[in-house]
């Protein structure tokens, strides 16, 4: 039995609420006064503030690290992940400098799509080798400071080298070469030989692609990519990982020994795979670990990502493996103060405060120069045991001729796949093997592969579970007689998140409730219920004349919220000239998920009275019923019935990632059969009125195991009308 506290305990003891007459049944807010809901604050974006609040104890963090985990690899498209597929490497064309070589590597990550780049290693000697792992960052493999450039950089103390230090991301490699290392520095998408996305899309992106955004034919940025959480950041991921595979299956290293590091966007890159992989034992994420600016490309940033968390934190997840950073006069200036200690605090959770440093650079701007990788050098020659000699002093080689970085060549031709053709055919393989990976858990036999990885899953995609709403406080607002029936008005507000709801609830009055609560929920606000001049509309009579109670709100954006100017439509999305959606919900809950942490509340406040209640029945209407669906997915116990119109919605459906019921990944876990696949518990009944009578295979093969899943789906003939007598348990 479930405890009831918003009606019953208000009846119980009446002299509690004030009870005074109200116009509109449906205005809660007195008109003196708004809400005060912390939501309608001006949305984050990646230059917001993004501290991190270490745990007290390792127990306490590493729950939180298991939860950001998977929220890297939700955000990233890599939960479940995809099969590793033959790489096909092929390695040719070795150059010679002294004390290293370097080889031209292509291999595919995915079927027909390469990764290119080069491999560094040590001349003259024999192995196995650590290995260290390069993602370059913005400006390529190949950046030039240019003659002029260089000597300026030499004054200032930045590089050392006329030669070598006009490329300092090769001149890393070398150096790391030289002291008994293999190095594979691999292009990111758009650059160098990586050619098959291009830097324009990759990195410049800017303006939606209407042709490119159907449930038939989508490219990157797309809402239907943003659906299924494809992104370029999500595919740099991937290579990432399928560069470790690389490198660990070489002959000549030891897969024990692997190092990563990279500067700025390649940072990035350091940070997100050393969170995920386990491979890596140490790290020097560069020019990107900062509580300020948390990575302006395109290909930095992805839905879902740094939603509750930033970079510092995420980099934290490395813990306590050794990992070293510089600050520099730049967004991490201030890491000093802000955000290194977090790390020394968090590391001395585990005794090991020493296997994390920071050094501050600030008369450097953004770099990986001479003097920072320095720096690195000698931690990895630490904790990659390289037994180098220190101080390791960076020395000078003949930079690369084009022939011999160039990794396409007449016997090496580039892949002729390229441009948009390619791209919207990697996104839907990738879609297909996600779909059929999905179809698979479902069809396992019991459903509960499916329910590990779509559930787990759809917590990070809602962003709460009914354990993490909280306190709820409750201000009532007003006690009217309605003659059949007490109408209540109040603000309730859930404490640890400064989140409101105007909530108006109706209990029968004159005869005993019958124990069912009915939560009500409209797409249109708890306005609905009630038709023009106050009186209920008919379904939600008949359930208080057969002695059911009544709860309706106006969730976040909805009816008495919008007087508020806002929440009008263009304040949904952070202000940015480039119209990608990771800029917004990399850092803020989609709108819809904000709605369904209202429902979370909502069911909080239900059960948390002194008075039990025998039946709690979910109803989703009117544009609601996902939302209804996502709430009853995400809890577990304390709904015994839900029942929805769906109206043929499906999220395939949504042309524009500012659509209120927008929500990144919903569609690579199931959409709409997803939801009530995971919505399906034993013992509780499910009604949804559908286009179509027949349940979708996929809910079917989730849901039929559940012993006491009591699954009805209805065609559009039988209307919402008719789910009174379900609710009622009439039929």
């Amino acid at each position: 039995m479930a405890r009831f506290g918003c009606l019953a305990s208000v009846v119980l003891a009446l002299v509690a609420a004030p009870a005074f007459a109200v116009g509109d049944p449906t205005d809660v807010v007195p008109a003196d006064r708004q809400l005060n809901d912390r939501r309608m604050e001006p949305l984050k974006d990646l230059n917001g503030v993004f501290s991190f609040d270490v745990p007290d104890t390792q127990a306490a963090w590493e729950q939180r690290a298991e939860d950001l985990r998977r929220r890297v690899l939700v955000a990233t498209d890599l939960w479940p992940q995809p099969m590793n597929t033959p790489l096909n490497p092929v390695i040719h064309g070795k150059g010679e400098r002294e004390g290293f070589t370097v080889e031209k590597v292509y291999f595919e990550s995915i079927p027909g799509f390469y990764v290119t780049g080069l491999l560094f290693r040590p001349a003259g000697k024999d192995g196995p080798f650590p290995a260290v792992l390069c993602p370059h960052g913005h400006g390529g493999r190949l950046m030039d400071a240019g003659p002029d450039r260089i000597k300026q950089q030499i004054e200032k103390g930045e590089e050392k080298f006329e030669s070598s230090g006009r490329f300092p991301k090769i001149a890393r490699c070398a150096q790391l070469a030289r002291m008994g290392c293999v190095v594979f520095m691999y292009d990111m998408l758009g650059y160098a030989d990586s050619q098959q996305i291009s830097y324009e899309l990759a990195h410049r992106f800017a303006k939606q692609r209407p042709e490119l955004d159907t449930p038939e034919k989508w490219g990157f940025f797309s809402t239907q990519a943003e659906l299924r959480l494809q992104s370029i950041m999500g595919v740099q991921t991937w290579n990432s990982i399928r560069c470790l595979d690389f490198l660990c299956d070489l002959p000549d290293v030891d897969s024990s020994r692997i190092g990563v590091t990279g500067g700025s966007g390649g940072g990035t890159q350091t940070i997100l795979l050393c969170a995920i992989d386990p491979r890596p034992i140490v790290a020097f994420p560069q020019g990107m670990v900062s509580t300020s600016m948390q990575g302006g490309c395109t290909c930095e940033n992805c839905s879902l990502l740094r939603i509750g968390t930033g970079n510092v934190e995420l980099a934290g997840l490395f813990a306590p493996k050794p990992q070293a950073m510089t600050a520099a006069d730049d967004w991490t200036k201030n890491m000093m103060n802000d955000g290194f200690p977090a790390l020394q605090q968090l590391y001395g959770l585990y005794g090991a405060k020493e296997l994390v440093d920071c050094k501050p650079y600030l008369h450097f701007p953004h770099n990986y120069n001479y003097v920072t990788r320095n720096d690195m050098y000698h931690w990895f020659n630490t904790y990659l045991k390289l037994d180098q000699e220190t101080p390791i002093i960076e020395e000078d080689f003949p930079f690369l001729t084009s022939e011999e970085h160039s990794v396409w060549t007449d016997d090496h031709p580039a892949p002729k796949a390229t441009g948009e053709e390619f791209e919207v055919q990697l996104l839907q393989q990738l879609a297909k093997d996600s779909d059929e990976q999905m179809a698979a858990f479902a069809e396992a036999g019991n459903g509960s592969a499916f329910r590990t990885y779509a559930g787990d899953a759809l917590k990070t995609l809602i962003g709460r579970t009914p354990e993490q709403v909280g306190p709820i406080d409750r201000e009532k607002v007003a006690k009217v007689d309605k003659g059949s029936y007490w109408l209540f008005h109040d603000i309730i507000t859930a404490t640890q998140h400064g989140e409101q709801l105007p909530v108006v609830s109706l209990y029968p009055k004159g005869r005993d409730w019958n124990g069912q609560v009915v939560l009500w929920l409209s797409g249109q606000g708890k306005s609905t219920l009630f038709a023009n001049g106050g009186a209920l509309i008919d379904q939600a009579n008949r359930l208080v004349e057969a002695g059911c109670a009544i709860v309706t709100a106006d969730l976040f954006s909805q009816g008495e919220f919008l007087e508020d100017e806002r929440l009008s439509q263009e304040n949904r999305v952070v202000e940015n000239p480039r119209e990608f959606a990771g800029y917004t919900y990399a850092y803020n809950h989609p709108l819809f998920a904000q709605r369904v942490h209202d429902v979370l509340t909502l069911l909080a406040w239900i059960h948390n009275g002194e008075h039990e209640i025998a039946k709690l029945t979910l109803v989703g209407t009117e544009g609601a019923a996902p939302i209804a669906l996502a709430a009853a997915a995400i809890s577990t116990d304390g709904i015994q019935q839900v029942a929805v119109d769906l109206d043929q919605f499906r999220f395939t459906q949504l042309d524009s990632y500012r659509h209120e019921h927008f929500l990144p990944g919903i569609v690579k876990y199931g959409d709409i059969p997803g939801l009530v696949a995971l919505a399906s518990r034993s013992g509780r009944q499910i009604v949804v009125v559908d286009d179509q009578a027949r349940i979708p295979s996929l809910t079917k093969a989730v849901a039929d195991d559940l012993e006491g899943n009591a699954l009805s789906w209805r065609g559009s003939q039988k209307s919402l009308d008719s789910l009174s007598d379900d609710i009622l348990g009439v039929r």
